[in-house]
């Protein structure tokens, strides 16, 4: 297999490759450095192809190098960038708080009216047990 032979790539890495290679391009970088540096975050994220026969392949994916560039990116923002974003997620987290609540009392009232089971029935069956013993061994 040349090098920079790309057959052990899945389509999802190529995929991948080629939308951090836009974003590269986008913000000024060149053609083969933005081809390189993308192809090097496939590689960092999947550790190489993931098709049989690809280093990657059956290893776990890991997401260190976009976490690490969503960080440095978030820096850049201005204080009311963050400030408006914060606030917005405050408000979702809130809104969904008042779902979850609202599900969990209709999961409540669902478990109160069901009827439950009679003791009657557990107790013959405990008798039931008692009455033919067995060996334990």
């Amino acid at each position: 297999m040349p090098r920079g032979d790309k057959s052990k790539y899945t389509d999802k890495q190529k995929r991948r490759a080629a939308h951090i290679e836009q974003s590269y391009e986008q913000r000024g970088t060149n053609k083969k450095e933005a081809v390189s540096r993308a192809w090097a975050t496939v590689n960092a994220e999947s550790h190489g192809g993931e098709k049989p026969g690809g280093s990657g392949y059956g290893k776990p994916e890991t997401h260190q190098s976009s976490k690490r560039g969503g960080q440095r990116s978030m820096a850049k923002r201005t204080t009311a960038q963050r400030s408006a974003a914060a606030k917005k997620a405050a408000a979702t987290r809130k809104s969904k708080a008042v779902k979850r609540v609202a599900a969990a009392k209709r999961g409540a009232a669902k478990r109160t009216t069901t009827p439950k089971r009679t003791t009657t029935a557990r107790r013959t069956r405990t008798a039931k047990r008692s009455s033919s013993p067995r060996k334990r061994s």
